[in-house]
């Protein structure tokens, strides 16, 4: 009775202490080691009502003072009163719209990659990663409810997107609320409808309030009560604003509205970011005189238990759950309004969180290996293995992207993943990258809607070793001459495969050996002018 009582123990204690071992990672760019219950993501989000106006040229300073230092982990972004006129929309179906490319541009320089998108209307939440993390955001849905004219129109609602992130559900809600001072129960009831709409398949997280963090943020259209436009203007001007906080709808609310259990939000240390006349600093002097309000807001709620530690037995998971600290912890560091974009009657509001995860799931579901450098077809072969857990799909495919690269759709090429036993694929010649720069590859999940593998970064390089060809030489000095080479040797190293215009860029000095008729021979050092491919010959204009 002993020994098996012993050998249970033992077994036991070395699972804990292989578990307690995996919680600690190795930074690969400082070779620091950190506790993963000590670890966190963070989560800039945006909210910004732009009133159907044409994007501005520039919205880099929307996105932090340190947007280039790659410090944010993700970027969430949830607009309302896009342009969504008939024209305009179906242009956007075929197109992608204009404040989707100009978010994608400003941000995908600096490594960040859209994971998911939903538009409704004039409603849009955009999410942004960066690209390392992609394997481990899965399960990725979006949803939308439509509550405008009694749920018929999508000028009102709200649009979501959830996945786990690293192991933990997180669900991010753009919604944008009836309007107007007298509609604070009409907004309290739509919200409550989005709430109960929107489901999602699989997992535990079903709903909006079962994930372990939501996000919700948008134009909610809560209003100052009590006090008249010009008490309230006086209180902005007099940096009162906590005399405003008081009868402010949606903190009034918190106290007694069930559905807001629960939901948190920073102090509103900003003035209020509606009504504004458009173009200017001031607020509404129209007929209509709007009195200001914070109707921009972003909020966050916790689930009252976080996620179970992973593991298959269960009241070692509870013990260990509850050593870690619990559930999922939310970190506020910044809420503020930024009062210099003028195209709309709104202010766009930002908020900077950290995420402190107990525990993290950082484990591929796919590992790619490949060469790090493909000089030749046969190079460009990507290995994979998968994980037990993971279930394959005849959708599948592996991709080569550029880093940098925008969304999951935006490769270079790619291959379908087909066969259920395939432990590799392999790119033709005619797929392989033509620019100069670093390559990755992804592995694409069609049941996770998301990226599960990503490779090191690759050099793609073709390489034409020296070679003779009849070529036609035209010498640029005093007096142009053209002759007939009748041998050259000439080496090219650059990334397109094929000869052209696009590989002239790539090398800047050539040696030329050549023998021209009426003659002597003689060599140069020489610079490319131009170069272009013809007829299997080449053309090359020399200076001399």
């Amino acid at each position: 009775l002993i020994k098996p009582f012993c050998q249970c123990r033992n077994s036991l204690s070395l699972r804990i202490t292989a578990w307690i071992t995996s919680l600690f990672t190795l930074n690969y760019r400082t070779h620091a080691i950190f506790p993963l219950f000590l670890s966190f993501q963070r989560v800039y989000i945006i909210t910004w009502n732009v009133g159907s106006a044409v994007p501005p040229d520039d919205i880099t300073s929307l996105f932090g003072p340190n947007v280039s230092d790659g410090n944010i982990d993700m970027f969430i972004i949830g607009l309302q009163e896009v342009n969504s006129m008939i024209n305009k929309r179906l242009k956007d179906v075929l197109f992608s719209d204009q404040w989707s490319e100009l978010c994608m541009d400003t941000l995908s320089p600096f490594g960040y990659v859209l994971v998911a998108s939903q538009r409704m209307q004039g409603v849009l939440l955009l999410v942004f990663s960066k690209f390392c993390h992609l394997p481990f955001l899965r399960g990725v849905q979006t949803q939308s409810t439509r509550t405008g004219l009694g749920g018929y129109w999508g000028n009102k609602g709200g649009v979501s997107a959830r996945m786990t992130m690293f192991g933990h559900p997180v669900c991010f809600l753009n919604c944008h609320l009836p309007a107007h001072m007298r509609n604070l129960e009409q907004r309290m009831e739509d919200f409550e409808s989005i709430l109960q709409q929107q489901q999602f398949e699989g997992g535990a997280a079903t709903g909006v309030l079962d994930h372990d963090v939501v996000f919700w943020f948008g134009d909610l259209n809560f209003r100052i009560e009590d006090y008249d436009i010009h008490v309230v203007k006086c209180a902005i001007d007099s940096n009162k604003l906590p005399l405003l906080w008081e009868r402010d709808q949606l903190n009034m609310a918190k106290n007694t509205e069930l559905i807001l259990e629960g939901f948190m939000e920073g102090q509103l240390k900003f003035p209020p970011t509606y009504k504004f006349d458009v173009g200017t600093h001031t607020y509404d002097t129209s007929a209509k005189k709007r009195k200001p309000a914070w109707t921009d807001r972003i909020l966050w709620r916790l689930r009252r238990t976080g996620s179970p530690v992973p593991t298959h037995n269960a009241a070692l998971q509870r013990g260990l759950t509850s050593w870690l600290g619990g559930a999922t912890k939310v970190t506020q560091h910044a809420y503020r309004s930024h009062m210099s974009f003028t195209i709309s009657d709104h202010k766009p509001v930002s908020a900077l969180f950290s995420l402190h995860f107990p525990f993290r799931v950082d484990m591929p579901l796919v590992e790619l290996q490949v060469n790090k450098e493909w000089c030749k077809a046969s190079d460009a072969t990507v290995r994979f293995t998968v994980a037990s857990t993971y279930q394959r799909s005849s959708w599948d495919w592996v991709a080569i992207y550029k880093v940098g690269f925008r969304h999951h759709k935006d490769y270079q090429a790619y291959v379908w993943a087909k066969a259920e036993h395939a432990t590799q694929v392999t790119f033709s010649e005619e797929d392989l990258p033509r620019d100069d720069c670093e390559y990755i590859l992804g592995y694409y999940s069609h049941n996770m809607n998301s990226i599960v593998g990503l490779s090191s970064p690759i050099q793609v390089t073709r390489i034409i070793e020296q070679r003779e060809a009849n070529a036609f030489l035209l010498v640029k000095n005093r007096s142009r001459y053209t002759g007939t080479i009748i041998s050259h040797f000439i080496r090219y190293v650059f990334l397109a495969p094929g000869l052209g215009q696009g590989a002239a860029k790539h090398s800047s000095e050539i040696w030329v050996h050549i023998d021209i008729i009426g003659s002597h021979t003689r060599t140069f050092d020489t610079t490319f002018v131009g170069f272009e491919e013809g007829g299997g010959n080449f053309t090359h204009i020399i200076d001399m």
